[in-house]
């Protein structure tokens, strides 16, 4: 009547109570992203190779992650700030959307964004290194000046020592100023800068922040926290979380800051 044969019924009496064989993969995987709510699945794929010993296919992971909904929801960009001065004096856009980079300190990528606080609106200006996609340097500030981005630049080339790199950003005032322009001379810099109104051409700057604010900021109500304390959100989100722990699907799934030190020990000598 359950058009079940015999054999079948005895098979699967003698092997109900096996663990599934997916089961310890699975409980890795649920590991993952609970603590990391934001993997979808290559990510959660790349954390099992780097930290889990994973030798598997990534459409093992997928098909887990369908069948146990853990698949990541549709989320929104980011958008830009920063107004284009008509009056700047006018720098080629150099970088033409090719943000790879074949060592660190070579291609840097700037932008402002600004976030809601309970004291008024904070503004982040940042660095994005091309080849590891790193944060070299950053700024927090309530007034959005030049300064800002100064500093935030300034602090990434004392930093890591760079000095010559190829620096692109958008033609905000920020950055078409005579400050700013003085700082980047002063490191050797050359200034690329983005065509008005295509946010394409800094795709990648645009990418960091909006990975910030679904990451970071939309998951609690900013603007009803003090200015210091998401200072101190953002903080610790880029240099303890995003530098050095988030997995990196343009490294081949390292943190920024693992790749960066991996790049290093590999320019020692070697010892025979």
């Amino acid at each position: 009547m359950l058009q079940v044969s015999e054999a079948g019924y005895y098979r699967w009496l003698r092997t109900r109570t096996r663990p599934n064989k997916y089961d310890d993969l699975l409980a890795k995987i649920r590991q993952i992203r609970a603590e990391n709510k934001d993997y979808g699945a290559y990510r959660i794929y790349l954390a099992l190779q780097l930290f889990h010993g994973y030798t598997g296919t990534y459409y093992v992971i997928l098909k887990l992650c369908k069948t146990h909904p853990l698949m990541l929801k549709k989320k929104y960009h980011a958008k830009g700030i920063t107004k284009a001065d008509p009056t700047a004096q006018a720098s080629e856009n150099l970088i033409q959307q090719d943000f790879s980079a074949a060592a660190p300190n070579q291609k840097w990528l700037g932008d402002i964004t600004e976030i809601p606080t309970a004291d008024g609106k904070l503004y982040l200006s940042a660095v994005l290194d091309c080849d590891d996609g790193a944060i070299v340097g950053f700024k927090m500030a309530k007034p959005m000046r030049a300064e800002l981005c100064v500093d935030a630049f300034t602090l990434a080339a004392e930093h890591h020592q760079a000095y010559g790199m190829l620096f692109h950003s958008d033609r905000g005032s920020q950055y078409t100023s005579k400050v700013y322009r003085e700082t980047l001379a002063r490191y050797g810099a050359v200034q690329s800068r983005r065509h008005t109104g295509r946010c394409y051409d800094n795709a990648r700057m645009e990418s960091f922040f909006a990975t910030l604010k679904k990451e970071c900021i939309y998951k609690v109500k900013t603007e009803a926290l003090k200015l210091e304390t998401v200072k101190s959100m953002v903080f610790r989100f880029i240099e303890v979380h995003y530098n050095r722990k988030r997995i990196y699907t343009t490294n081949n799934g390292y943190p920024p800051l693992m790749k960066r030190d991996q790049y290093y020990r590999n320019q020692l000598p070697q010892v025979i």
